[in-house]
């Protein structure tokens, strides 16, 4: 169960943006920015608001890649993986990632919710690779090593 707050700060979005149907994409964006996922009770909510099928709203949030219904730390980490960060070794980055976190494929946030390690295709930064981004700045050429170095700064132990 969410608290009030949450409703509220739905309610302010759903202002911003009016109750048109076609408004759903942007209110559940700007949601996701507000909590670093998408609660489903406020998706929920939010489709009542708009008087939309609730299958409908979750069929749009489960279509784009983008909304999460799970809860993600405060720094966002994606590991590229496309075929020039894989060449240039990401694959070791992203299990230095998970060791030092203790993550998996499996479990991609930490338990103190300060970091969520995901994988994607292409960060479209080929010729900086291998790269990662954290909250989508980017780092290039980045390397174990580099990438220990990056954690102990987000942490503000650097």
């Amino acid at each position: 169960m969410l608290d009030q707050s949450y409703y509220e700060k739905a309610d302010q979005i759903i202002g911003n943006y009016g109750r048109q149907q076609s408004a759903l994409i942007p209110i559940i964006q700007e949601i996701q920015n507000e909590y670093r996922y998408l609660p489903p009770e406020l998706l929920t909510y939010v489709a009542k608001e708009l008087k939309i099928n609730e299958a409908k709203a979750y069929s749009v949030a489960t279509f784009y890649e983008n909304f999460s219904f799970d809860p993600k730390g405060k720094y966002i980490i994606k590991v590229c993986d496309g075929t020039a960060c894989h060449v240039r070794k990401s694959i070791p980055i992203l299990d230095f990632l998970y060791k030092e976190l203790n993550l998996s494929k499996e479990k991609n946030t930490s338990d103190d919710m300060l970091f969520t390690v995901e994988t994607v295709s292409c960060l479209g930064a080929c010729g900086l690779a291998p790269v990662l981004t954290v909250n989508d700045k980017v780092y290039p050429a980045m390397n174990p090593e580099k990438a220990g170095e990056l954690l102990k700064e987000l942490r503000g132990e650097a």
